[in-house]
């Protein structure tokens, strides 16, 4: 009879421990500067996106990520809310990381336009959150 109670005790206690685990690591707040960045093929001398090799459309909703918000590949395909100027949110897909960036968030055009900035400001402080699904 023990042993019974004894298994689904300890398989919650494994199922918490990873769900923490993973509420830990979600990133909420975190102040960064965004940046414009070029997506398409030939734009800024960079190769495809990280996350899935390909090209993208810089009339899509993407970013890149400093390395270390990118977490080696685990923000790949995840949502994060961007909290621009003036209080508008816009959700955007990760899909490349930044590499030799510090504290930086890699946006596509649309992302500018849609928050009425020029992108020949160069950089606007943000803030941004993991989305959890």
């Amino acid at each position: 009879m023990a042993n019974s109670t004894i298994v689904p005790l300890l398989f919650g206690i494994l199922v918490c421990l990873q769900v923490s685990s993973a509420v830990s690591k979600l990133l909420v707040n975190v102040p960064a500067v965004m940046t414009l960045n070029g997506f398409q093929q030939g734009e800024g001398g960079g190769g495809p996106a990280a996350c899935d090799g390909q090209y993208h459309s810089d009339e899509e909703f993407i970013v890149s990520l400093s390395s270390e918000w990118f977490d080696g590949g685990a923000r790949c395909g995840r949502l994060i809310n961007i909290q621009g100027p003036s209080n508008l949110h816009i959700l955007a897909t990760v899909v490349d990381e930044c590499r030799d960036c510090d504290n930086e968030v890699g946006a596509s055009a649309h992302i500018w336009r849609d928050f009425n900035l020029d992108p020949s400001v160069g950089e606007v402080s943000i803030s941004f959150s993991d989305i959890f699904e």
